[in-house]
């Protein structure tokens, strides 16, 4: 069958997933019904201000059909050392290796809904979806097939980071890759997801990331967006720290010509800690439009959002955040920073921070700038025999560098940095 032979993804509903269990045939059904039943989103949803509604229409877009391995032509880059790897192409496992500590599952998603169908039911899709992509999270959910899910026991600790590539091949293929994440009481796992695709042709990622991070956990997830610039995505995260969690979140887009970032924080227990981050480098004609909740129920926790965008040429960006401190979440400590270097006098960056207590004893902040490189910057490093171009692409890295140190792990450092000056070689 050819990719031209099957319908498109908005058209009827998909088949269930084979050999999954009647539970999640039910919730892929009823997300089918949801998806029809709720309306595209429109100028009048707060949640879409200043966003790019002409890059809803889908209706172009079929389901990923089997991509050979032989016939992937993308670079595999990411860590020297993993605990595993594990490579998609539209959904499909193409190649698996793992080296991890007793106890802890890291199976595809297709796999573990058979071997472990409670387990995952208990943490599957436990959260919602606020910040305005209801509509096509229940597109994702209808048309899921795989993804990676990882469960860390009890005071487990994966000390090196498990890598996730989805690969997109074909022309107007859409792929739906979810990744669910559990960590027990005391446990530790780093996951990082790659978004690529094969050769030039457009193709659209709906993607979906669950985490959960138990009692006096740490958790850290990373998503590296590289597609190609036909491309587009939509990325929906929800994050869940119970007490005395840790939890950080991190975004780089470097790729695709349209992404919508989606990510919710809830922090349900106290003492819980959030971490925020993401680098944004569009350049030429890309527009990202990133939303953000930090949710604090409970008292005596942590958040802090930092994200940096670098606009070249006639590229866009909206960031829209909200801190929001419910009754009883005394104590609450939370910060939101975005912060926009227009590298060009036609780039446009919209900002809309915001906050919501209604607790007391807060310490809550947030702010947005938007500033060009000063000729007194560039006077500076040219009396030290740099020329202005080279200049401006060295102010614009260390721009960036900040958000990397705080990952924590020196080698995704490197590898984040290694992304952002391929990014900047591209415009020079």
């Amino acid at each position: 069958m050819t990719i031209t032979e099957i319908p498109s993804i908005s058209a009827e509903q998909p088949a269930t997933l084979a050999g999954a269990p009647q539970w999640f045939a039910d919730v892929q059904s009823a997300a089918w019904q949801t998806f029809l039943d709720t309306p595209t989103p429109s100028r009048r949803d707060e949640t879409w201000r200043f966003g790019d509604l002409k890059q809803l229409d889908f209706d172009g877009y079929a389901p990923a059909a089997f991509a050979d391995s032989n016939d992937i032509d993308i670079q595999i880059s990411g860590l020297d050392n993993t605990s595993a790897q594990f490579i998609f192409a539209n959904d499909d496992l193409v190649h698996a290796e793992a080296d991890l500590p007793n106890g802890v599952i890291c199976l595809p998603l297709a796999d573990a809904l058979q071997q472990h169908p409670e387990l995952v039911q208990k943490h599957f899709q436990q959260g919602s979806t606020k910040l305005g992509s209801a509509k096509f999270a229940a597109l994702h959910t209808a048309h899921l097939s795989n993804g990676l899910f990882v469960y860390v026991p009890k005071n487990i600790e994966v000390e090196l980071p498990i890598e996730v590539y989805h690969i997109v091949s074909g022309d107007q293929t859409a792929s739906f890759p979810h990744t669910l994440v559990v960590t027990e009481d005391n446990a530790k796992v780093s996951v990082i997801d790659y978004f690529k695709s094969s050769g030039e042709e457009a193709g659209l990622v709906i993607a979906m990331n669950e985490l959960h991070a138990g009692t006096g956990s740490q958790l850290s997830y990373s998503a590296i967006q590289d597609l190609n610039l036909a491309s587009k995505i939509i990325q929906i995260n929800h994050t869940t720290s119970e007490r005395d969690a840790n939890a950080k979140a991190f975004t780089l887009n470097v790729g695709a010509a349209w992404a919508r970032n989606e990510s919710l924080s809830k922090l349900s227990g106290s003492g819980a800690n959030s971490d925020m981050l993401s680098i944004n480098i569009p350049a030429g004609e890309q527009r990202y439009d990133q939303r953000t909740f930090q949710d604090h129920e409970a008292p005596h926790t942590n958040s802090d959002l930092l994200y940096k965008n670098t606009l070249f040429g006639k590229a866009k960006t909206v960031f829209s955040g909200l801190i929001a401190v419910a009754d009883g979440a005394h104590y609450t400590d939370a910060y939101q920073t975005c912060r926009n270097l227009l590298m060009d006098d036609t780039t446009e960056a919209n900002s809309m921070p915001g906050l919501q207590i209604n607790a007391d004893q807060v310490k809550c902040s947030h702010g947005s700038t938007a500033a060009a490189i000063s000729d007194e910057e560039i006077f500076y490093l040219q009396a030290r025999g740099i020329r202005p171009r080279q200049a401006r692409q060295l102010i614009a890295r260390g721009f960036s560098v900040e958000v990397a140190e705080r990952l924590g792990n020196e080698a995704l450092e490197n590898l984040v940095i290694e992304y952002v000056d391929t990014k900047f070689e591209t415009l020079s």
